[in-house]
This record gives C-alpha cells, structure tokens and sequence, in this order.
C-alpha cells in the first residue's frame, strides 16, 4: 500500500510556487527529501498534513486527510513546539488529551531511555534533548507514519546517532514508514531507502538511494576531453577552475565502455550539487 499518494500539488506563497505532478511513498520505507533552503520542502509537509490549502489530491493511507488519519501520523518540526516553561509532565498530559492512542507508559519509558531529565522544564532542557523529547511525543501514540522536518539540525554528531536509532528501531515494524526532511544528507545514507529531490518548488527526481549511489558517478576529466565520451551518460556537467566534472548514469556501463575514464562514487550531497550548480 502507498502510505503518501500526491498527484498535481500547487501551492503558492508569493513569487514562491510548489508544483508535485506525482509523487508516491510505498509502506514501511524511508523517504528522505532534500533540496535547499526555500526549495518547498517544508511547504509539501505543511500540504500532506493539510496544514495548507493547496490545490491537487493528496492521500495519505489511500485516503484523503481526516482526524483519524492524522492519530496515525507522528510529527516533529524543527521549530516550535510547547511553551517553554512547561514541564514534561505538563507536556505528558497535553499530548495524552490529543491522541486517543497516548501511550502513558510508553512515554514515560522513552524519557528514562533516552535521560531526559524529568523534573525540568521545556527550556531549561539542552537542544538535543528538547528534539529528543519532540521525537518521544510523536512516538507516543504509535503512529504507523513519522513525518520530520529537520529533526537532527544544529545538533553534534553524537546526538544525532542517538536520534537515528530512534528512528531504526521504530522501522524494525515493516509497517512503520518515516518521511525524512534534511539538508545532512549523512544522516539519510546511513537510513534512507529512497531519496526525492526538491530544486525550487519542482521534484526533480524521487528513486531509491542504492540506485543513486552505485549507478551514478562522477567523470573526472577536463573541457577539452568531454568530446571522447558518448554525452548520453551526462546528467550534469559542472566546470571546476582546473577541470571539469561530470555527474553520469548507467556508471558500469559507462566504465566498461571507457576503462581508462577516473570514475568516483558520489554521495547524496554530491548529486545534489550537481543538480543545483551543474549544467
């Protein structure tokens, strides 16, 4: 079953406009979306939880947005959250009047697991823990979705390993997917199944992470040189001040044809680079 089903997404913010022809997310997976800074990531999280009018059809579980689809999806933004003078055991009782699947125990057992310090209160929490705390909430009410929003942002290496465990034992339920925005894309080739790429408001690719990595490489060559390669490889072609790099697809291919070509592997921020600078 596709757990998020998206077919002619408009949205429209000013000179700002989100266009998603097609986009889909099969159960039990890990999508992650990159794309920059205003590139409308958060923007198509705010239409599949129908916090934005848009226009288009989006369904979530098959079915378009409703209260009982939503007790299903656990949420976490990078920003906002509760009052900052509340403490946990406020924010415990807050949650348990939203969510008519509030697991109590399960919450409290979460904050021992992960040490949030229980007596505190929202802001004098550190910024791992109060993201660690957001993730516990959206845990809580065992939702078969997770949708995150920069959930390990401005965090240090540490926290985020922790958090990324979070997220692998909440997937070890084949059910259980996770929608996964961020702009560390280190965090996604250590989780993601598949990758999708927003370039200013447009999906420019949505495919699984293995078949980026492996079928994709970079040329190392200069401008002179490009002639000898067959271009129906090229993807994207970036010029450097002493060479010239190409993104190129179908890679064994590529090296079985040319054995002499310097062939790299590139990561997802690589591609992405690609994507946004090459031509």
């Amino acid at each position: 079953m596709k757990t998020i089903e998206i077919k002619n997404l408009e949205k429209s913010y000013g000179d700002f406009h989100l266009t998603i022809d097609n986009f889909s997310m099969e159960s039990g997976t890990v999508m992650g979306l990159i794309g920059e800074n205003g590139a409308g990531k958060t923007t198509l999280i705010k239409s599949i939880l129908d916090l934005v009018k848009y226009k288009g059809d989006i369904k979530v579980f098959g079915n378009h947005m409703s209260k009982e689809i939503k007790e299903d999806i656990g949420v976490v933004f990078n920003e906002g959250f509760f009052t900052e003078n509340l403490k946990i055991k406020e924010i415990e009782k807050i949650m348990a009047s939203l969510y008519k699947k509030w697991d109590k125990d399960y919450f409290y057992k979460l904050i021992g697991e992960f040490r949030i310090p229980k007596d505190k209160k929202y802001n004098e929490l550190s910024t791992g823990n109060k993201m660690k705390l957001k993730i516990i909430n959206a845990l809580s009410s065992h939702p078969k979705l997770l949708i995150l929003d920069e959930p390990t942002s401005g965090l240090d290496p540490v926290i985020r390993d922790e958090i990324l465990d979070i997220f692998f034992e909440f997937i070890k339920d084949e059910n259980s997917s996770i929608l996964f925005s961020t702009h560390i894309t280190s965090d996604l080739e250590k989780i993601a199944d598949y990758i999708s790429f927003i370039s200013q408001g447009k999906l420019v690719f949505s495919k699984n992470k293995d078949d980026l990595i492996y079928d994709y490489g970079i040329l190392k060559t200069d401008s002179k040189s490009l002639s000898n390669y067959d271009n129906k490889y090229f993807l994207k072609i970036k010029e450097e001040k002493y060479n010239t790099d190409v993104l190129i697809k179908n890679k064994k291919e590529f090296s079985d044809k040319y054995k002499d070509a310097i062939l790299e592997k590139p990561s997802i921020d690589q591609i992405m680079v690609f994507y946004e600078r090459g031509k």
